[in-house]
C-alpha cells in the first residue's frame, strides 16, 4: 500500500509538469539538441537526419521516438518515408520557464555592474586625491 501512493505521487507529479517535462527530457541529449538544431532549417526525412550523424540509424530513431513523445517533433509519411519537422510549441513553454531565471540573473548582473562601478570610482577619485601636487597641499 505504501508504494502506491508514492507511485500515484509520482504519476500526479508528471502529468502537471508533464509537457514541460518531457522536453527537459529530450533537451538533455546533445544528440537530441543537434537533431532539433537540424530540424530548423525546415521538414526532413528520416533517413537525410540519419545521414547526419555518427551513430547508427536505430539510434537515431530512438532519439526521434523520444523528441516525438515530448512533442518536440511531428511526424508525417510521405510514401515509404517518415519526415519529421521541428515543432516549436513546447520550447515556448521551456522559454517562459527559463524567462523567471533570465530576469532574476539580468538584475543580479546589474546589481553586480553598480557595485562594481561605485567601487571604481570610489578608487579613481581615491587615487586622483593621492596624485594632487605636495605644494597645492601645503597651501591648504
Amino acid at each position: 500500500m505504501r508504494y502506491r501512493s508514492v507511485t500515484y505521487q509520482a504519476r500526479t507529479a508528471q502529468a502537471a509538469g508533464g509537457v514541460r517535462d518531457a522536453a527537459f527530457n529530450a533537451l538533455a541529449d546533445p544528440t537530441r539538441r543537434a537533431v532539433l538544431d537540424l530540424l530548423r532549417a525546415g521538414t526532413r526525412p528520416a533517413g537525410d537526419i540519419a545521414r547526419a550523424f555518427t551513430v547508427s540509424r536505430p539510434a537515431i530513431s530512438k532519439h526521434l521516438s523520444i523528441l516525438r513523445r515530448a512533442h518536440l517533433v511531428e511526424e508525417r509519411r510521405a510514401g515509404r518515408h517518415r519526415l519529421y519537422q521541428l515543432n516549436p510549441e513546447p520550447l515556448r513553454e521551456v522559454d517562459t520557464w527559463l524567462q523567471q531565471y533570465r530576469e532574476f540573473w539580468t538584475a543580479s548582473l546589474n546589481n553586480l555592474k553598480a557595485f562594481v562601478e561605485a567601487e571604481y570610482a570610489k578608487e579613481t577619485t581615491a587615487q586622483a586625491h593621492q596624485k594632487e601636487p605636495k605644494e597645492s597641499k601645503k597651501e591648504r
